[in-house]
């Protein structure tokens, strides 16, 4: 959609032609007139020409007092310049709040995260990732009482081993435009890093095997003290999972060899 700015030049240089072409045709259509017409009165035929004269005459007089009138008007100020990542973030606000926007943007996000590590070390842990967080997000929403905090220790540890596979991608990269000479030190940190995200997404999918132990228990009827007993067991497997997927996040960061 165009800005005042671009619409009030556009109609100025719109009169302005309408003005010059009214002008042309009403000074030939007069010469004309005046040349064809008989000294000894005027025809039918004369009669037209000078009509036609006179109306745009006429015509060129209104569309210069249109033009004048919108010269005289000040210019509206120009736009302030685009930014990208407003818009960005607008269409992503309007597309989230499609019914089902939220999703088929966090599929397009995946879909381009995967193809950014195609090749890499992290390719195949970042699939077994993104299935095992599918997996979890259907059921972080009954993890509830004691198996609470579970689900957020997974949104985290996600995130976390999102950016491991990232660093790793980036390492493995580098390796491959890196001199020779440096190439066995960064060969030594991609080995360590992938070591770390391989080990950190077998936790994340065994925190996801208690997750849905939990429910699957949870969903069972309180018939016997059984059911409350495998209830209580599987709570304390998630729990247990979840504490051992934050210690190893905790021991999981840049090492010397990938910040070189």
């Amino acid at each position: 959609m165009a800005d005042l700015r671009t619409r009030h030049l556009r109609r100025l240089r719109s009169l302005r032609r309408s003005v010059r072409r009214w002008s042309v045709l009403a000074g030939g259509l007069g010469g004309a007139a005046a040349v064809l017409t008989p000294y000894q009165g005027l025809g039918l035929p004369d009669a037209a020409w000078a009509a036609a004269a006179g109306g745009s005459v006429m015509l060129a007089v209104w569309r210069w007092a249109d033009l004048r009138e919108l010269a005289a008007q000040p210019v509206p100020p120009a736009p302030e310049p685009v930014n990208t990542d407003q818009v960005r973030a607008r269409l992503v606000a309007a597309v989230e709040r499609l019914p089902a926007g939220r999703q088929a943007l966090t599929e397009v996000r995946r879909q381009r995260a995967r193809i950014a590590l195609r090749g890499s070390l992290a390719a195949e842990p970042w699939a077994r990732l993104d299935r095992a967080a599918t997996t979890m997000a259907g059921l972080a929403g009954r993890l509830t009482g004691p198996a609470g905090p579970a689900a957020l220790e997974a949104a985290v540890a996600e995130q976390s081993l999102r950016d491991l596979a990232e660093r790793l991608a980036s390492v493995d990269r580098a390796v491959r435009v890196a001199p020779a000479d440096t190439r066995p030190e960064l060969d030594a940190a991609r080995r360590h890093l992938a070591a770390q995200l391989d080990d950190g997404v077998g936790a994340y999918e065994r925190l996801v095997a208690a997750a849905a132990g939990f429910v699957a228990e949870e969903g069972r009827e309180y018939d016997d003290n059984s059911s409350v007993i495998r209830l209580t067991e599987a709570t304390d497997l998630l729990r247990g999972v979840a504490g051992g997927l934050a210690d190893l996040r905790s021991r999981t960061g840049p090492t010397p060899q990938a910040m070189s």
